[in-house]
């Protein structure tokens, strides 16, 4: 992607911990907020005119586990952005660059400033292009799936009890960053971030659900 102005992509690249240490006034949060918009609206459109026999309510599952965090962060993870975040020392040294959570904010924060450079029909394409295939594949049943249920159900056959969900959220309220840790048996089995309790568990949730199936394929290889 190439920039009429070198400065949007550089804005929606900055995390706001890079900011604060730059001791700038900008970061990618505005950014994110119009790109959120931009990515609602394109694939809004996308679900409306390619799947007109799904009833409202269906229309808006595939929506939100199109445009959802984890989904995101996914996007992000396939075309490298990670590699080209300014984060801030503590974010670099925590792993910044594959939290769900950065990568997600900046993958619309691209989007935004895509918008602003480029307009509407370059991003819509862009848009079509990486997130298109995930609306096939939930459509299909294969998308989003409800991790935390599929856990509680793995770890009451598996282990004989239930997870707990510990969280923590930091940042101010119209920017608030949460991260979950989901326990069973007292251990720490996942850790996941979102932009709600809900996506940080889910995530958390996620990567336990891995965890037990391949201790399971373990024990029984």
């Amino acid at each position: 992607m190439r920039f009429k102005d070198p400065g949007l992509i550089r804005g929606a690249l900055s995390h706001r911990s890079y900011a604060f240490e730059q001791g700038a006034d900008e970061n990618n949060e505005r950014l994110e907020f119009l790109g959120d918009a931009v990515l609602g609206l394109v694939v809004t459109d996308l679900a409306y005119t390619r799947f007109p026999d799904l009833s409202e309510g269906d229309l808006a599952k595939l929506r939100a586990a199109t445009v959802n965090m984890t989904a995101l962060a996914d996007v992000a993870m396939e075309i490298g952005l990670g590699e080209y975040l300014l984060l801030g020392k503590g974010e670099e040294q925590s792993g910044g660059r594959s939290k769900s959570s950065i990568l997600g904010d900046a993958m619309e924060a691209v989007l935004g400033a895509m918008y602003l450079d480029r307009g509407i029909e370059p991003v819509s394409r862009l848009i079509e292009r990486l997130f298109w295939p995930r609306m096939i594949a939930y459509a299909r049943g294969g998308g989003e799936r409800d991790y935390k249920t599929g856990l509680q159900e793995l770890a009451a056959r598996d282990l004989g009890g239930v997870p707990q969900y510990r969280v923590k959220d930091r940042g101010p309220d119209h920017a608030k960053e949460f991260t979950a840790t989901v326990y069973l048996g007292r251990k720490p089995y996942g850790t996941g971030q979102g932009r709600s309790k809900k996506e940080a568990e889910q995530e958390a949730a996620r990567i336990a659900h891995e965890r037990l199936i391949h201790e399971r394929q373990g024990s029984e290889g």
